[in-house]
């Protein structure tokens, strides 16, 4: 693929809602363009850019991928964003490095909430974009409708620069706007004509739309239009590219990827109309070691700088490294730091991507995307620079995970493989994290949904180790509410030298200061040097519960008597004494099982309050307030119980269509409701096999 310097690259994101048609669309315009000499089909898994095998089987995008292609002589890196809600974090940093986004909707139905996320996120970075209306060809497809929506919730700004030469079966091509012609057939054999007798009128019609939006994006063109003065087409032009550049000018375009129908008039608009890497600005950071702030134009000029925004650890490959070179030049076989761990890291072979298939470089200019292998100790979000003037670029930080589950291994040889597994997959994958959680003895694996982490492990068996999800459990505590008192005597003999030991004990309440062991022993019944062991076989006991297994706190432990033998007395045997002191006496002094209480925060739209107000009563949560916030959004403030939260992330997602986000952490412990603890119980007791 040719390379005619920085100002001949796009770079071209793809987001919207699962399902939209982004992949398809991907596919029709690398077709389009030549880059592929045959349409693949999502649901045949046979699209470039949809090449995992569980992309394949889910029928759904995991990934970002990239596809390059060229159009007259331009080179547009086409990054394909997942849609599906759990990948989020894939679209925030697929944003991060490109100049312009398509945000695909159906034309079925009004936009869906994958495209209000990754609209929002474009705003955010006041990134030029337009808005694809796919499926034009489908059943029931009305783009009046999709456009009468999208500027009532956008305003102005939305500007329908294509309107649709038929619907459904008979969709035949589309209205260019500006030019005020048809073009007419699919793929690549598209023939320009006059605008058929029939649609005139509403061609006429969008067009005033159309001029409105170009004239808003500059300052005199709307003082001429507000007098009644017609616009030239120059200054239609001259006003859209203004607009679209600055974020003030929306195009509206439209089509069908399946059938190949206004993929010509995409190309042509992301070639003209969108901006190239040399015109979006600076990037900014900081210097590693002193934090002052740095930044970077996209020339080849100034020192080289890459940002990694994506990392994919595969069993057979290594790790694939993909990134965007935010200014200078990278040649295969350059060291560079990385100043984000401020290690060398030698580039071997660089390539350009396409799918899984890649095309070697020689060079990779400012604004241009490539990939290379098995670097050692560089991962997403890190940055790769000039050693002499180092930079860390800005990146954004992924959404904290909101799912978690538990994973078992199924065999030893799984278990051993499982930690080298967990670490490669967290290396590559920064919206997953995992923890030993030492309460309950699992390993908990944290995402954004049911989805990502079946992707995980799935991942973790491509990498050797077979895991299997289990049931999430819950870390509930122990403690005593009155106060009892007992002996715990411990007497065994083998033959030889036997086990003695002898202590009484008291137990109360303590609340909010742990285990508290208090030595009483008066007049010596107890050795000083036996006191400790007492103590620690206290401390023992109460890390393993009381009834249902779970770590006692609170609990303040008095040694006040005893006895001992000369010779059979030991450590081990006061210990063990200490043991069944605490196991004996707790059980008289009422024991509870205490749940943990998490401290919850939802964000939902204003008019979805109510529902989630009485999903979480319905969950024992207390409503402690709510706040409103412009744009429509609300935090609403809680305290749940923490087992009734470990499916909020999919019950939240199904109660506000997707719209909603929580945030939560455990604040303190509560006695369990009776009914509750009896369950609980009941269940330890039966894996312990106790009666």
């Amino acid at each position: 693929m040719q390379q005619n310097g920085v100002e001949a690259i796009r770079n071209l994101g793809l987001f919207g809602h699962q399902g939209s048609g982004k992949t398809s669309l991907t596919e029709a315009l690398l077709y389009v363009a030549g880059a592929i000499d045959r349409l693949g089909r999502t649901d045949d898994g046979t699209t470039v850019c949809d090449f995992d095998s569980e992309e394949q089987k889910r029928h759904i995008s995991i990934n970002t991928a990239i596809a390059a292609l060229s159009w007259h002589d331009v080179r547009i890196n086409v990054v394909d964003a997942p849609g599906y809600l759990d990948f989020v974090g894939e679209v925030q940093s697929a944003m991060q490095v490109v100049e312009s986004a398509v945000i695909v909707t159906s034309a079925q139905s009004e936009p869906e909430v994958g495209f209000d996320i990754a609209w929002n996120i474009a705003a955010a970075r006041n990134l030029p974009r337009a808005v694809f209306v796919n499926k034009m060809d489908r059943e029931n497809a009305d783009f009046d409708a999709v456009v009468s929506f999208l500027r009532s919730k956008y305003g102005n700004c939305v500007a329908p620069l294509q309107i649709p030469v038929g619907a459904g079966e008979k969709l035949n091509g589309v209205i260019d706007l500006i030019e005020m012609k048809a073009f007419l057939g699919t793929g690549r054999d598209v023939e320009c004509v006059e605008i058929p007798a029939e649609l005139r009128a509403e061609a006429e019609r969008y067009r005033e739309l159309l001029v409105e939006s170009a004239a808003e994006g500059d300052d005199l063109l709307i003082e001429k239009f507000l007098s009644g003065e017609q616009l030239s087409h120059d200054e239609v032009v001259r006003g859209l590219h203004e607009g679209i550049d600055a974020g003030k000018v929306v195009p509206v375009l439209c089509g069908s990827a399946l059938k190949d129908v206004g993929m010509t008039d995409l190309l042509d608009i992301v070639v003209h109309e969108f901006p190239n890497p040399t015109e979006v600005g600076e990037v900014h950071g900081v210097q590693p070691a002193t934090g002052a702030e740095q930044s970077r134009r996209c020339a080849e000029s100034d020192p080289t700088a890459a940002i990694v925004f994506k990392t994919i650890a595969d069993p057979f490959l290594g790790t694939l490294s993909y990134f965007r070179v935010m200014s200078g030049t990278i040649k295969p076989g350059t060291s560079f730091l990385n100043a984000t761990t401020m290690k060398e890291e030698r580039l071997g072979q660089v390539y350009h991507p396409r799918g899984k298939n890649h095309e070697p470089a020689q060079l990779l200019l400012a604004g241009d995307i490539g990939v290379t292998a098995k670097l050692v100790d560089t991962h997403t979000g890190d940055t790769l620079c000039d050693a002499a003037k180092p930079i860390k670029l800005d990146f954004p930080s992924t959404p904290e995970p909101c799912f978690e589950q538990a994973i078992q291994a199924r065999t030893k040889v799984d278990e051993d493989k499982m930690g080298p597994a967990l670490q490669r997959v967290t290396a590559s994958d920064p919206a997953f994290k995992t923890y030993r959680d030492s309460e309950t003895g699992q390993t908990v694996i944290c995402g954004a949904g049911e989805t990502h982490l079946a992707t995980v492990v799935e991942r973790l068996r491509k990498f050797g180790s077979n895991v299997d999800i289990i049931e999430r459990r819950v870390p509930y505590r122990e403690t005593v509410t009155q106060k009892a008192e007992g002996q715990g005597r411990h007497k065994k003999q083998t033959g030889g030298r036997g086990q003695f030991g002898d202590c009484h004990i008291r137990l109360e309440p303590n609340p909010g200061k742990g285990i508290e062991f208090v030595d009483a022993i008066v007049g010596g019944s107890i050795p000083r040097q036996f006191i400790p062991a007492v103590e620690k076989g206290i401390r023992q006991a109460a890390a393993t519960g009381i009834q249902a297994g779970c770590t006692a706190i609170d609990i303040k432990a008095t040694c006040y008597d005893g006895s001992y033998h000369d010779v059979d007395s030991s450590e081990a045997a006061f210990i063990m004494a200490g043991i069944i002191a605490f196991n004996t006496v707790a059980l008289k002094a009422h024991p509870v099982l205490l749940e943990p209480i998490m401290a919850v925060e939802v964000t939902i739209p204003d008019g979805m309050l109510g529902d989630v107000m009485s999903d979480l009563s319905g969950k024992r949560g207390r409503i402690l307030g709510t706040e409103t916030f412009a744009g429509g959004t609300t935090v609403l403030k809680a305290s749940v119980p923490q087992s009734e939260m470990l499916r909020y992330a999919i019950d939240l997602r199904s109660i506000t269509r997707g719209r909603g986000s929580f945030r939560a952490e455990v604040a303190h412990y509560e006695e369990t409701p009776p009914h509750i603890a009896q369950q609980v119980i009941a269940e330890h007791h039966k894996e312990s096999g106790a009666n």
